[in-house]
């Protein structure tokens, strides 16, 4: 199963990358499929050690797909990172193994620690779409401008009938990200 995920990773130099990412969930082992040209494939390999953070928080989802952020965090307990301050809960997680056959590496980690911070109460209609819409904001160079136009209409009028302030403000973020982006536009290299 595919949990929906802002993980967190650091350079050697330790400095923080964060990036909305689907990863295979278990209890005891974590799956991560990153591009090899990502930061985060490269801090995986350089360092070994990531923090998946499960937030209820979509505008973090919608600003991590558009841009090179930081957000509030504090360190890790049990490997070298760093955990996201809106995280609910968290695993703190150690490579295994890494198989970097392109396009996308997969790499394998132990979970080295779980901590909790609040209920995750889930995600209404409203937070689906807008989590839907930050992957379509990352797919503007692989998929129609049509499709993607198409998709961003049908999701708004879920959060028109659904969200809360945060919702609508992540939705039209990345509304206008999209309405924006040119066609030729590459993955951010810091995902």
């Amino acid at each position: 199963m595919i949990i929906e995920s802002i993980l967190t990773t650091l350079d050697p130099a330790g400095t923080a990358n964060f990036a909305p990412m689907g990863v295979e969930w278990g209890e005891q082992e974590i799956i991560i499929k990153p591009f090899l040209e990502t930061t985060t494939f490269k801090n995986l390999r350089d360092t070994g050690a990531a923090v998946v953070n499960l937030t209820d928080d979509v505008m973090l989802f919608a600003q991590g797909a558009i841009a090179t952020v930081q957000f509030p965090a504090v360190p890790a307990t049990a490997v070298r990172g760093v955990v996201l301050e809106a995280a609910c809960s968290w695993r703190e997680v150690e490579v295994r193994s890494l198989d970097a056959t392109p396009p996308r590496a997969r790499v394998v980690t132990a979970v080295a620690h779980r901590g909790f911070r609040r209920e995750f109460l889930g995600f209404n209609r409203a937070r689906h779409a807008v989590l839907e819409a930050a992957i379509l904001a990352t797919r503007t160079q692989l998929l129609p401008a049509e499709q993607i136009r198409d998709e961003f209409a049908r999701l708004q009028v879920i959060v028109d009938k659904t969200a809360g302030p945060r919702e609508r403000e992540a939705m039209a973020l990345l509304s206008d990200f999209v309405r924006t982006a040119p066609s030729e536009r590459t993955e951010p290299a810091s995902r």
